[in-house]
Parts: C-alpha cells; sequence; structure tokens
C-alpha cells in the first residue's frame, strides 16, 4: 500500500513539475527587425541558444516573444539578436552583419531599433520609461503629471510609448513620478492604474492593456506631421517639417520619398524633396515627372508652355497653393508654374477630391500644395547648377539658417535663362521661348510654440520674368508691324508678401489659433503677333481659423472666416476687361476620429458679390477593414470665376476670334463654375519579395453645372466661350502599384481611365486633348551609401499616352486639317546621379528619350499671319530627345 502511495506521489510531483517551473519564468516582448520567415528562424533559434525557454517572432508585429528564468538576462538575449543582424529596441547591429544577411532579409532600418553601435548599452536610456497612451490628450495628461509629481521636463513620445525625463533626484525621483502617472489613468513599466481610474478615461485614451511594454501601440491617432493642409497649426511649418507636431510629438523613422497618408480621411500624398532629385525638377511644372496622379503636358507649340491636369480636367480645376496660400490662378494660371523653382520646394502635399473647407471653395479636383525649404537643424548652403544641350541654363542658391533658438531665415534665389534656337521640328518656329527670369524670395521663422504658444513666418517674393517666341530671326525690340516674322513677347512682373502668425492655448496642444494674410501683385504685358493682351491683377487673401476639441480629442472642430479681394484689370485687343471681385466667407469643420474610421465633414458658406451666395459642404470618410486594408469615400462642392483669357493664352497664337456668348452673368457676361466631386479608393498594403508593397485603386467622377465651355470645335477660326446647358462629367479611375522587388529598388506602376464628355453647340462630344488610357511606370535604384555619404542613383520613367479627342478641323482646307484623334505614343524619361559625399552631387539625364515628337504642331506654319494658322492643337512634345547635366554643391 505504501509503494502505491509513493509511487502516486511521484507522478503528482514530475506532473506538477513542468508547471511549477513554468511559474518561475518571466515573459517579455520586445520590437525586433525582420523580413521573412527565414529571419522568423533566425531570431528564434538565436534566442534559444541565449538562454530563452521559449521564443515566439511575428513578422507582420515585429515582436519578439520570449519566456526567461531569473538567471537569464533579456538584454543578452537580445544583444545575441543584434549580433545576428537584427535591430530591435535595445541594441543594434552592425553594418557588416546587417549587409551579411541575404536579400530578402534586408529589412527597413528608420523605424524603433536601437540607434548605437555601441552593444554595451541599451536603447532606452536613464531616465526613460514605457507609459502606455493613445493621443494628445493622453500626452498633454502624462506630462503634467510628471510635472505635478516635481519632474522638471518631461516629455512622452507616442510612437515608442515612452516617456523621458528630467528631474532633480534630491526633490523626486523615478517611482514617485510614475506612481503619479499611473494615478492618472497610464499604466507603466513600474505602476499599474487602477481599473476604475482607467476606466474615467476618454474613449480616446483608452488604450489596450494587454499590448506588452515596448510593442507597437495600434491605436495611436496623434496627427500626422506630413499633412500640413489637414492641420489648425500649419502657422509652425517649422515644427512640422522637424517632424514634429505641437509640444514636440515626435514622428519617428525616415519618410518615403512619396508616401501615402494612411492615418488622413482624403487620399493625400506627400512627395518630399527626395523624390523631385530623381527627375530635372527645374520648376513646379516638372515636379510630376515620377508622379503617377498629375499629367503634364504641353499646351502651346509656339509659347512652348506646360500645363498639369489631375482626375481628368484641367489645371484651373485643382487648387495650386504655396505655403496653403493662394497662388497659381488669375492671371498666373498660363505661367505659374514657372515661378517656383524646383531646388526651393521642401515638399508638395498631393489632394485626389475635394480638399478641406478651410483652404477656400475653389478647390474641385483636388488640390497641390508647395512648401518651401525653411527647416533644418544646423546651417545649410546650396548651389545648382544646370543646362541642358539646347541653350537652357539655370542656378539656385538657397541658404536656410536658424538665427537663434527661436528665428530661423531662408534666402533663396533662382536665375534661368534660354538663349539656344530651338527647331527640333525644323518648321521655322522656336520649339521652346527664349529669355530669362530672377526669381527671389526670403522667409523670415519664428517658433516659440512649446513656451509662449506662438509661430510665426512671413515671406516675400519678387519674380522678373521675360520670354520671346515665335519664328526664327525674329526681333523683340521690332514692333511686330514693322517686320514680317510672326513673334510672340510675355513680360511678367510678380511681387508677393505674406504672413502666418499662429497661437498654440497653454495646457491644450489641441487648441489653437491661426492667422494667414497674403497681398499678391502680378502684371503681364505680352503679344501674339499683332494680337496685345496685357493684364494687372492685386489679390488680398486673410484666413482666420480655430482649431479645438469637443470633450477629448475624439472629436475636433475647425471654425474661422476668410476673406478675399481679386482686382483685375485686362485688355485684349482693344477691348478692356475691369471688375472687382469680394468675397468674405465662414465655414466649419467638424473631425470625428474612432479607432477603424475617420469622418471629416466640413461646409463653407461665401459672398460673392458677382457670384453670389455659394454654400460648400465637403465630406472625407477613412475606414480601416484592417491595419493595411483602407477604404476612403469622399464627396463635395466646389465653384470659381473662370479668367476666360488668362486661361486660354495658349490658342491666342493663333487665326482664331476670340466670341463671348453672354448670358447674363458678372463675370465676362458668364455666370461662375460649379461642380461636384465624388471619390472612393482602396488601399491595400501587403508584402511582396519580403518587403513593403501598396496597391491603391481610385475613381472619381466630377459633374459640373454652368462650366464654362471653351469651344475649338464651333469653327476652326473662332474661340468661343459660353455656359453649359446640358451635362458636363469627367470619370477617372486610377490603380497604382508601388513594390520593392529587391533592397533599394523600387517600382511603381500605374494604369489610368478617363471618360471626359461635355455638351458643347454642336452637341456631346468627347473633351479634347484628353487620352482615355494612359500607362506609367517609374523605376528608382541607388547603391549602398559608403560612410562618407557616396553612392549612385539610377531613375526612369516611362509614359505612355492613347489616343486623343483632337478639335475639328474639317471645315478647313484639306492642307489645314488635323485628324480626328491623335496616335498613341510613348515618352521615357531617364537620369543618373552620382552622391561624391555629403555634400557634392552631379546627375546626367534625358528628357523624351524615344524622340517621340509631334512633326506637324503648327497648322499652316508657312502663313501665320493667315486664316487657318494655329499653335494651340497641341497633344505630344514638340521637342525630340533633350539631354542635361547638373550639380548640387551643399556648404
Amino acid at each position: 500500500m505504501k509503494l502505491y502511495i509513493s509511487r502516486i506521489i511521484l507522478g503528482i510531483f514530475l506532473v506538477s513539475a513542468p508547471f511549477i517551473s513554468a511559474q518561475n519564468l518571466l515573459k517579455h516582448s520586445f520590437t525586433v527587425k525582420g523580413n521573412c520567415n527565414m529571419c522568423k528562424e533566425r531570431i528564434e533559434s538565436t534566442a534559444k541558444k541565449a538562454g530563452a525557454k521559449t521564443a515566439v517572432y511575428s513578422v507582420d508585429l515585429q515582436t519578439l516573444t520570449i519566456e526567461t528564468d531569473n538567471a537569464v538576462s533579456a538584454d543578452g538575449i537580445l544583444k545575441k539578436v543584434a549580433d545576428a543582424g537584427h535591430d530591435n529596441e535595445r541594441f543594434k547591429t552592425t553594418e557588416s552583419s546587417y549587409e551579411a544577411l541575404p536579400d530578402c532579409c534586408h529589412y527597413e532600418r528608420n523605424s524603433q531599433a536601437a540607434t548605437t553601435e555601441n552593444h554595451s548599452h541599451p536603447l532606452k536610456k536613464e531616465n526613460e520609461f514605457y507609459v502606455k497612451g493613445n493621443c494628445e490628450s493622453c500626452k498633454a495628461r502624462i506630462e503634467m503629471a510628471a510635472k505635478n509629481a516635481g519632474a522638471d521636463a518631461a516629455e512622452w513620445n507616442a510612437e515608442t510609448q515612452t516617456i523621458a525625463l528630467s528631474f532633480d533626484p534630491a526633490k523626486t525621483s523615478s517611482d514617485k513620478i510614475l506612481k503619479k502617472i499611473a494615478e492618472v489613468g497610464h499604466d507603466n513599466e513600474k505602476y499599474k492604474s487602477s481599473d476604475s481610474t482607467y476606466k474615467n478615461l476618454p474613449s480616446c485614451c483608452l488604450y489596450d492593456r494587454t499590448i506588452p511594454f515596448g510593442a507597437a501601440n495600434p491605436k495611436v491617432h496623434l496627427e500626422e506631421a506630413e499633412a500640413p493642409e489637414q492641420s489648425a497649426h500649419h502657422v509652425s511649418n517649422t515644427e512640422r517639417a522637424a517632424g514634429k507636431f505641437i509640444e514636440g510629438v515626435t514622428v519617428t523613422g525616415s519618410k518615403a520619398a512619396t508616401s501615402l497618408q494612411k492615418k488622413e480621411a482624403g487620399l493625400v500624398f506627400n512627395i518630399d524633396k527626395k523624390e523631385l532629385l530623381k527627375a530635372a525638377c527645374c520648376n513646379l511644372s516638372e515636379s510630376f515627372e515620377t508622379n503617377a496622379t498629375v499629367d503634364v503636358s504641353f499646351s502651346n507649340a509656339v509659347t512652348g508652355t506646360k500645363q498639369l491636369k489631375m482626375l481628368g480636367l484641367d489645371q484651373k480645376y485643382t487648387s495650386l497653393t504655396k505655403e496653403l496660400l493662394p497662388e497659381i490662378r488669375g492671371l498666373a494660371s498660363a505661367y505659374g508654374l514657372n515661378f517656383i523653382p524646383g531646388r526651393w520646394i521642401e515638399s508638395i502635399q498631393l489632394t485626389k477630391g475635394g480638399s478641406t473647407v478651410t483652404n477656400g471653395y475653389e478647390s474641385i479636383t483636388g488640390q497641390i500644395n508647395t512648401e518651401l525649404l525653411k527647416n533644418v537643424e544646423k546651417p545649410e548652403t546650396s548651389l545648382n547648377l544646370f543646362a541642358d544641350f539646347n541653350g537652357r541654363t539655370e542656378a539656385n542658391i538657397t541658404s536656410v539658417s536658424k538665427i537663434d533658438d527661436k528665428w530661423s531665415q531662408t534666402f533663396l534665389l533662382h536665375g534661368n535663362g534660354t538663349f539656344g534656337d530651338t527647331d527640333m521640328n525644323k518648321d521655322g518656329f522656336l520649339d521652346r521661348p527664349k529669355g530669362a527670369q530672377l526669381n527671389a524670395a526670403y522667409l523670415l521663422n519664428y517658433n516659440d510654440l512649446e513656451k509662449s504658444g506662438f509661430g510665426s513666418h512671413f515671406g516675400i517674393n519678387f519674380i522678373k520674368d521675360e520670354r520671346t517666341a515665335g519664328q526664327l530671326g525674329f526681333d523683340k525690340k521690332i514692333p511686330q508691324t514693322q517686320q514680317s516674322l510672326y513673334g510672340v513677347g510675355i513680360d511678367i512682373s510678380r511681387f508677393q508678401v505674406w504672413n502666418k502668425t499662429g497661437y498654440v492655448f497653454k495646457g491644450k496642444p489641441y487648441q489653437s489659433l491661426g492667422w494667414m494674410n497674403q497681398y499678391t501683385y502680378h502684371q503681364q504685358d505680352s503679344f501674339f503677333g499683332l494680337r496685345n493682351y496685357s493684364g494687372k491683377q492685386q489679390t488680398y487673401y486673410s484666413n482666420l481659423i480655430f482649431e479645438s476639441i469637443l470633450g477629448n480629442t475624439n472629436h475636433k472642430y475647425k471654425a474661422g472666416a476668410s476673406f478675399m479681394y481679386d482686382g483685375y484689370d485686362e485688355i485684349y485687343l482693344t477691348d478692356n476687361f475691369k471688375r472687382n471681385e469680394i468675397v468674405p466667407g465662414a465655414f466649419a469643420e467638424y473631425t470625428l476620429t474612432g479607432i477603424k474610421y475617420t469622418l471629416v465633414a466640413g461646409a463653407r458658406i461665401d459672398f460673392h458679390n458677382l457670384a453670389g451666395t455659394q454654400f460648400t459642404p465637403r465630406l472625407n470618410f477613412k475606414y480601416d477593414f484592417m491595419p493595411h486594408t483602407i477604404l476612403r469615400l469622399s464627396a463635395g462642392r466646389g465653384f470659381r470665376t473662370a479668367n476666360v483669357l488668362a486661361e486660354s493664352q495658349q490658342y491666342f497664337a493663333s487665326s482664331r476670334n476670340l466670341q463671348i456668348l453672354e448670358n447674363g452673368g458678372n463675370i465676362y457676361g458668364l455666370k461662375p463654375e460649379i461642380a461636384w466631386n465624388y471619390g472612393a479608393s482602396l488601399q491595400q498594403e501587403f508584402k511582396i519579395f519580403g518587403r513593403k508593397s501598396t496597391v491603391v485603386a481610385d475613381f472619381f467622377r466630377t459633374d459640373f453645372q454652368d462650366q464654362v465651355m471653351v469651344d475649338l470645335d464651333h469653327s476652326p477660326q473662332q474661340l468661343t466661350f459660353y455656359n453649359l446647358e446640358g451635362k458636363s462629367f469627367a470619370n477617372s479611375f486610377q490603380t497604382q502599384w508601388d513594390f520593392m522587388p529587391f533592397k533599394n529598388f523600387e517600382v511603381r506602376l500605374a494604369y489610368k481611365y478617363y471618360d471626359v464628355q461635355a455638351d458643347y453647340l454642336n452637341g456631346r462630344r468627347e473633351v479634347p486633348f484628353m487620352a482615355k488610357h494612359r500607362g506609367f511606370l517609374n523605376l528608382a535604384y541607388s547603391t549602398n551609401k559608403s560612410k562618407n555619404g557616396n553612392f549612385w542613383s539610377f531613375d526612369t520613367t516611362l509614359n505612355v499616352v492613347g489616343k486623343q479627342q483632337l478639335p475639328d478641323t474639317s471645315t478647313n482646307p484639306a492642307a489645314f486639317r488635323i485628324p480626328a484623334y491623335s496616335r498613341s505614343y510613348a515618352v521615357l524619361n531617364a537620369q543618373v546621379s552620382k552622391n561624391f559625399n555629403k555634400k557634392i552631387r552631379a546627375y546626367l539625364g534625358g528628357e523624351n528619350l524615344t524622340s517621340y515628337y509631334q512633326k506637324n504642331a503648327i497648322i499652316d506654319v508657312k502663313n501665320p499671319f493667315g486664316n487657318y494658322f494655329d499653335g494651340g492643337m497641341v497633344y505630344a512634345p514638340i521637342m525630340k530627345a533633350n539631354f542635361y547635366i547638373g550639380l548640387d554643391v551643399n556648404f
């Protein structure tokens, strides 16, 4: 009997031993970088060899969960994992260990991994502790509690879920501070908040208590720094571009050259200045060469001007802003893209569909906002020299420096000249104008948001641009009436001054007040053969925005008022067109943020003295089915007054007579243009080749009412304007796939379909110069950087453009007719650049390497003063392959 009892006791002991042992194991979870199943096997086996009882690595979550006993150090395990080639939150691997990994294992080294090369020091510094939280309210609460507990300074980082403390040990301790933080509701690595305190937090602050310390928090919903047009705190661009939002919330990791803002309700792309270096990018019109969303094309064979198109519609329906202030509009519509040099640009934010109501009423197809250089940690002066093989030269000098801790300044200087006669198609006309531009700007920034709450940005810009085009040999100094050669002269002077000032309320990082003001003077004197056109525009714009929350940061609102004054004075031939537009307005916008969704609903009302009272509602909705699957919906209304003369200058170099069919409106006898835009998009992220990949598909429809029609079909000898009677619509579908087959090699592939039709006087037809089908391919590869910043970059872009409907010229004599549709064609651009070190870069590139060009771009080219001459029938490039070289030097 005793033997039987002994066997039972022994059996119970043997069965219980593993559980007793397990109770003594410690469970940890850490952030570890990896890419694929090979990484998983390597990380887990290394951890077990280093003493972990169990080790489970998740590639998707980028976390390693281990169990150890008291005798094994978690730091020791993570050090071995780093030695095997994998950055983690405590240690960073050596460059040689990382490079020794197979290509499929080369993860992106830009996030929460340790930043020190010395493996004897962990990432988390002394007096830095894990604290859980979700949003701006959490941040304010955590930092306030820390200071109330005696901390001299406290900085909570949402992305890393850590707080950095500075305190006097004689007065307080980290234990006292962390205990105080737990008492206000926030679990930390030393103390846990009570359930009742946690449950009393606002819903937006209810963080996930099951996530291990150090792991990523998917509920973080702080505002992203890269989307200024959605931010009422745009008054301080210095904070934003430094990777910070109000009160110093850090956005970790380097931004991609072009990124889709996942947290924005609208479809917003951020184009970094790194993206602009992939092409010649001499001005804004060339800044979208590697972007599939915007279509860039020549609009006139005589003046060589370029225009943008988005969602299948002309540039005039897209709001083009600079520093979130109105920029390319009115008299600047035709040539304004040339007034923002590429080397001046810090970033571009591109919004498809209706943008926020806080930025005005003119956006119909979207918004393109350009931010100028103004943010550096240390003084930086750059020189850029550019020249192509056909006589175009440019020089840029940019200098950004700090005056003191609060003040910084930027000097921007640009000059360009085109001196050679370029006539590649041998038709006797210049393919692009000759002339020069001088462009200078000064920016002054004040940033004291963290202390006093004030920030301000001041800017001033002056431009002088003179161009001559037309037949070879034309002399601009001789009046057109005294020479037989056809000429075009365009002289523009432009002056701007602006200011943006804002205040962030103390203790309320979610509440701010911003005020923006700008004055613009624009003058153009020009002639097109025997036709003269001149105009003056004075614009004053003011916008006041208040932002706060309703209860918590899940419920935000913006409210404000704006004022726009436009004074126009134009002369075409002998007709004088004058008008003053005065537009006071008010707006409000509400943002609802949930765990998986964001809703932005806004409306504005504008009291236009000529267009009447206009109501502009807009709605954007985003729903995250999963962290990597995002649906967006949008709808909105926009209106604008058409500047029919300035916006149609590409047709002035022709024999067409201008005709306006008035219908009782107050702008050239026409009514304002009104349109509704609706959109839906689906964004899907996944891994292919062990690396991140993104597919975005979107559809947008634009419906017009009272659109001002630019009719080229009524007669080849007439340019007719009238308000729409009937329907006019644009359907746009685009799908884009971004992926990386192997390290440092990026691929962007896109297809676009447009269906753009309108009811003209002669019936419904496709809008001319808009291809239904377009294809896009961009390839970018760079070699690994050496220690001194030495590397090569290779970039190429292929655009395939389908056939386009062309204006009707059937009533012309047979020799002066053009086909009903153009041919399909492809354009290839490429560039090779060499960074010799961090300060010197040289590049060589080619445009239109396929050398496809429109051979008969000008109708009746031999008789420019005749009845059939027309230089506006351009559907393709008018220049063959062109090569360029450039040099960038940083001081």
